[in-house]
């Protein structure tokens, strides 16, 4: 028995997300199915995290066992030629049998990508939010330095998050704009069901002067969610790289 870890992109816009279900095409269900068509073996894969329908992904990383003899070397090629062009396998290694795609993770970074102009691009409709009103990344920034820290985040996730813990730590947020594309890259030890979503959504509300940053400090310091701002679009969201 060998433990793989699969390093994955996809393009998330026609899948229910990473998680398997019934009846929904998803990343993890498309995966499965490709290793037995291929190989010929029945295995549950386990990936870092699981992203919501539309949520695309540059690194995604998850781990299977696997009994067939077959040369790990070759495995990527293998499964790409029995995936869908929108899932790609760019790399397949063994790892150590303790190894976990979710619970190993040091870090997991995202990044969220906005589109900043007046006039609409229907090229990019599943592939970045678009924003029409101009963005002062310089705000961004301010706001954002008060979310970066270890904090309790219930003020900055989804409100029907199933967790006992809220705390995570967010250890940067790196804004750049090239053009008319706006990059939020967030570094955390973890994130909550739609995190980084309502975080840009904070930055971008606040931009545009639809809250302060003394409301920042309630949803950040005081768990207030209705002081946070908007959730973004799944679309813009890339799921960049786990660090373990």
């Amino acid at each position: 028995m060998k433990r793989i870890l699969l390093i994955i992109e996809y393009d998330g816009t026609a899948y229910s997300g990473w998680q398997r279900q019934p009846n929904k095409r998803t990343i993890q269900g498309e995966i499965e199915e490709a290793i037995f068509r291929s190989i010929g073996e029945k295995v549950e894969i386990f990936g870092s995290g699981r992203t919501d329908a539309g949520v695309h992904a540059f690194n995604q990383s998850a781990h299977f066992d696997l009994k067939a003899p077959v040369p790990i070397s070759k495995l990527a090629d293998v499964l790409n030629n029995a995936l869908p062009a929108d899932i790609a396998i760019k790399s397949a290694v063994e790892v150590d049998s303790e190894f976990h795609a979710r619970f190993s993770i040091k870090k997991k970074s995202y990044q969220y990508k906005i589109y900043n102009n007046s006039i609409k691009n229907v090229f990019l409709s599943n592939r970045a939010a678009w924003v029409k009103k101009s963005l002062d990344i310089n705000k961004m920034k301010e706001a954002a330095n008060l979310i970066v820290g270890t904090h309790d985040f219930r003020g900055l996730c989804s409100a029907n998050t199933c967790v006992s813990d809220f705390t995570r730590t967010i250890y940067e947020i790196n804004i750049d704009r090239k053009e008319d594309f706006i990059f939020i890259n967030v570094v955390g030890s973890g994130f909550l069901y739609n995190m980084v979503r309502i975080i840009v959504g904070t930055l971008v509300d606040y931009t545009l002067g639809k809250i302060t940053l003394n409301d920042i400090n309630k949803a950040v310091l005081k768990g207030s969610r209705s002081n946070a701002g908007q959730t973004m679009p799944s679309y813009g969201l890339y799921l960049k790289e786990t660090i373990y």
